[in-house]
């Protein structure tokens, strides 16, 4: 069975080109592939996501349009990977895994207008992978990963001013880094393009130095204790006929671990409780074939899905599950990969809630988003 190297480049990349609109904050999905790559490589990846969320107020303000309120964002991501030895190969890892950028426009939703949550992250990666021969191996290692966030409430749903509702209330949580692991392992054969590999991301524990502006009680200093959730990624691969590989992955991520409470809020809010917090854990599914056409390109196509949960949401991430289909294409030049890819992302339907009590607010149906990307990696 003949599988071109670049049929598989072109399989596996067309997930980090194309970055879909996963659940909660996921955003990178922590792969940890380019450890299975042959020689000395260098890759640098580039990801773009423009979605379209927007709904409708429920009584009493039915009918008043939200706005959209998913800002698009942009994805940068860079590694490198060489070998020790036969046996000894480690990789360094730059991704963006965690992230939210959620605004309500002004003068829009009665409910929700003026509210915001905005949250980014940056990880470095280092892997080391040991072969015990050619189809055994065993990788792990460990991550540097910052995170930091701002939360502003406004509109009707949050009720009066604190003390006696939360319209007004800010927080601003600043960087701070933490420091996780990786262990993983992997069975290989290469003469039918066949990788099963198994990854798990611990969690990564952080006391962020906060800052409440909490309306007749001003500016209050405290530190939030959050935890970035532990995960684990299986991926595959496969060939299935002359120049045609099957693959695919599923990572689960302990969202339902995940909660924002901090001091302030928590203590003084009518119902306190956490910021934000997530019912279910989230699996993400995917899958996909890709092909070689001539000696220069290969293509693939890949659909992905999330199973919807509670409609019931949070207005900062106004989703719940998706469904996707993504095409890629990868040209081959010497020692050059370029690769690009593009998603088109069918967003579940949510209703956000404020949770005091657990009642919908707005009605968000029927939105989408586009991920498109662009990966150059040259082996040498």
């Amino acid at each position: 069975m003949q599988i071109a190297r670049h049929v598989m480049l072109s399989a596996l990349f067309v997930t980090a080109t194309g970055p879909a609109f996963a659940g909660a904050l996921d955003r990178s999905g922590q792969s940890v592939s380019i450890i299975f790559e042959e020689g000395r490589r260098v890759e640098l990846s580039f990801g773009f996501v423009a979605p379209d969320g927007s709904g409708e107020d429920l009584p009493p303000f039915a009918g008043t349009d939200s706005g959209d309120v998913l800002e698009n964002y942009f994805q940068f991501g860079a590694a490198y990977k060489a070998d020790i030895n036969n046996q000894l190969s480690y990789a360094l890892i730059y991704d963006q895994p965690f992230g939210a950028d959620t605004m309500y426009p002004d003068g829009d939703s009665a409910y929700f207008g003026g509210t915001l949550a905005k949250a980014s992250s940056h990880a470095l990666t280092g892997v080391l992978r040991y072969k015990f021969n050619d189809n055994v191996s065993v990788h792990g290692g460990l991550r540097a990963q910052s995170v930091q966030a701002d939360v502003e409430l406004r509109g009707a749903a949050y009720g009066a001013a604190p003390p006696g509702g939360f319209n007004g209330y800010n927080v601003y949580l600043d960087r701070e880094w933490g420091f996780g692991y990786l262990l993983g392992g992997a069975y290989e054969r290469k003469d039918i393009a066949l990788r099963v590999a198994l990854t798990y991301n611990s969690s990564i524990s952080y006391d962020l130095d906060t800052e409440e502006e909490f309306g007749p009680l001003g500016t209050i200093e405290s530190e939030t204790t959050i935890e970035t959730p532990q995960s684990v990624n299986l991926e595959f691969q496969t060939g299935i006929m002359a120049d045609t590989l099957l693959f695919g992955a599923v990572r689960w991520v302990d969202w339902s671990e995940f909660d924002v409470t901090p001091e302030f809020f928590d203590a003084n809010v009518p119902g306190g409780g956490a910021l934000v917090e997530y019912d279910d854990d989230i699996i993400t599914y995917t899958l996909g074939v890709g092909r070689r056409f001539t000696d220069q390109w290969s293509g693939a196509v890949q659909v992905g899905y999330e199973k919807a949960g509670d409609k019931l949401v949070s207005p900062l991430g106004p989703t719940t599950g998706n469904f996707s289909l993504g095409v890629g294409a990868t040209y081959t030049m010497d020692n050059m990969e370029i690769t690009g890819g593009i998603r088109h992302v069918w967003l579940g339907d949510a209703d956000p809630e404020t949770g005091t009590p657990d009642v919908a607010r707005a009605e968000f149906r029927d939105n989408t988003a586009i991920a498109a990307g662009l990966k150059i990696a040259y082996t040498f």
